[in-house]
């Protein structure tokens, strides 16, 4: 499956939207044959016919909400309490690795999988992934340390240069807040889940519904291929303000789960870096194409130092859901990665968020190497309330 793309696009889109649009698109149809849990991207269930697939609809407006349903979301905090870092990814580098050492158990309605580097939440058919807010600062060589106050963890990195990164997560692993400190501890605080316009909600109600915005651009200017892009388009993409008003600033989770609230910013479909299938790994020749995003993102943030930039993990159709979630979520922190290793992209400036086969770029259920990609797009409005 591939991840997050943006939100379909407004609703200039036609009935049955082309290939790549983003979530919101009609849903596809049912897939027949659908693969068991020894099945993934390389290894197609051998009678499932082809489907021409669609982004599906969120299906909150049916009563759920996209994520973990209403009755199975009080079980959350005590089943999924130390999210997805309990155990690091061991060098494990493809799926098939993976799977053999999930954990499974129900807490009321919710499933919750366990496995390496990850916790995934399921009920019914609505399924999200998390991960340790804090792994990929260690997996870069950070050195951090750990302190709870009351039910909260406080970690904090410190670079060779004196600058600190904070991190503070809530019982349940979520990310509260994020601040980096210079050597004279002045702040800059990238992310505050803190300041929320709402009382703490259940996961059920972290998804929000808005009206599509009309798309008034040319749609490969709201979704940019970076492949056919030049510098300037990259960039004037990634810091443009949102399509329409914002009625207040939206928490991290809120952004991550919420595909109207996606689609009101321009994004970068990285399709100049894909994968082989069942992997993450991204190869060595395909990293150096990075680089314009990284050079796009710098410039952003020499502009604005706390911007925030969501990287989006994809898969092809092929595959059981829960590997390809895995997958996809692996590949985004994969690029993360590399643009903070070898671009010198700040990584706290960087979040990540794997959403499976859920938006395809190419309309197959075979294998298809362009849906096995990830997309950039910068939430720094929708974390603010920004109106640009």
């Amino acid at each position: 499956m591939a991840p997050a793309q943006p939100a379909t696009p407004p609703q200039a889109a036609p009935a049955a939207p082309p290939a790549g649009s983003p979530p919101g698109a009609p849903p596809r149809p049912p897939r027949e044959g659908r693969p068991g849990p020894g099945q993934t991207e390389a290894t197609p269930p051998a009678a499932a016919p082809p489907v021409p697939g669609q982004p599906p609809a969120p299906d909150q407006r049916q009563g759920r909400r996209d994520g973990i349903g209403l009755g199975g979301a009080a079980a959350i905090g005590a089943a999924a309490g130390a999210i997805g870092g309990i155990m690091a990814t061991q060098g494990a580098d493809r799926i098939d690795d993976i799977r053999g050492r999930r954990e499974e158990r129900r807490e009321g309605d919710v499933t919750i999988i366990r496995e390496p580097g990850r916790t995934i939440l399921r009920d019914g058919e609505r399924t999200i992934i998390r991960r340790d807010e804090t792994q990929r600062f260690r997996d870069l060589g950070l050195e951090g340390r750990t302190e709870r106050r009351g039910e909260e963890n406080r970690t904090v990195f410190e670079r060779p240069d004196g600058t600190r990164i904070v991190t503070v997560t809530d019982a349940d692993g979520r990310l509260i807040r994020r601040a980096r400190l210079d050597r004279n501890d002045r702040e800059v605080v990238i992310i505050d889940n803190t300041r929320r316009d709402r009382p703490r909600q259940r996961f059920s109600d972290e998804v929000v519904v808005l009206e599509r915005p009309q798309l008034r651009i040319p749609r490969e200017r709201y979704i940019v291929d970076a492949e056919r892009a030049d510098r300037d388009l990259i960039y004037e993409t990634i810091v443009a303000p949102p399509l329409a008003p914002l009625p207040r600033r939206y928490t991290l989770d809120e952004v991550r789960y919420s595909p109207d609230l996606r689609a009101r910013m321009r994004s970068v479909d990285i399709d100049t870096v894909t994968f082989e299938s069942g992997s993450w790994d991204v190869a060595q020749g395909q990293a150096q194409r990075l680089q314009v995003i990284a050079d796009s993102i710098r410039r952003a943030l020499q502009k604005s130092p706390n911007e925030v930039f969501l990287v989006e993990g994809h898969t092809d159709a092929v595959g059981a859901d829960i590997d390809n979630l895995s997958l996809s979520d692996r590949r985004a922190e994969s690029v993360a990665e590399i643009l903070t290793r070898d671009f010198a992209v700040p990584a706290e400036n960087l979040t990540t968020q794997g959403y499976g086969e859920q938006y395809l770029k190419v309309a197959t259920q075979e294998a298809e190497r362009q849906n096995r990609r990830v997309t950039l797009r910068r939430i720094t409005p929708l974390l603010a309330g920004q109106q640009r």
